[in-house]
């Protein structure tokens, strides 16, 4: 909640909480149902406040497959912020990468098919297609809990972006390491791949 209002006074324009992935559910049943009961907790405490500041959230990942009950609050929560201008809060939620890329490249396939897509498959196009259509790139991905991997985590978002890890688990995390975060990230030179001149 505090790195929630914190980047939306920062006037970040979106960031993205990884909550819960396509392999979470190879967890407990306990744990899942645990999970579960997290996001309804969470848009039934938070949804006010984030609407009342202007915040558009947006659910990354297949949302069909979830109880009945937080499919509900899930689409609420998207429509009734979808007017928003401020903070993009993209919550990713029966989210995977290698999903993500399958589903579009699905997706795309079938508009060809129906004509509806025409002409060589671009990354523009096929960009056009994921979850995140209309959300820029990630410039920064914090990797929290000590861990270095990406654990499927925007696979197609990241080529450009800028990594940074910390030891503290995401629970933990706060404002002012977010600060950190930030300072570390406006330090380095991003070239995207060219050559400083």
């Amino acid at each position: 909640r505090e790195v929630i209002r914190h980047t939306d006074d920062l006037k970040i324009e979106a960031l993205t909480i990884y909550a819960f992935s396509t392999e979470n559910w190879n967890r407990s049943k306990e744990e899942v149902a645990a999970l579960m009961q997290l996001i309804l907790d969470f848009f039934k405490s938070e949804i006010d406040e984030l609407d009342e500041k202007n915040v558009r959230i947006l659910i990354l990942g297949e949302k069909d497959v979830f109880p009945q009950k937080q499919r509900e609050v899930l689409i609420e929560a998207e429509n009734r912020s979808a007017k928003n201008t401020g903070l993009t809060l993209n919550i990713c939620l029966n989210y995977g990468g290698r999903a993500e890329i399958v589903r579009a490249a699905e997706l795309y396939a079938r508009d060809v098919a129906e004509g509806k897509a025409t002409g060589e498959l671009t990354e523009g196009k096929l960009s056009k297609y994921m979850y995140s259509a209309d959300i820029p790139d990630p410039e920064l991905i914090i990797r929290p809990g000590g861990e270095y991997r990406l654990s499927n985590f925007l696979l197609w978002q990241c080529a450009y972006s800028e990594f940074y890890y910390t030891d503290t688990l995401w629970p933990d995390f706060t404002p002012e390491e977010l600060d950190e975060a930030i300072a570390a990230f406006n330090s380095r030179d991003r070239r995207f791949g060219g050559v400083k001149t």
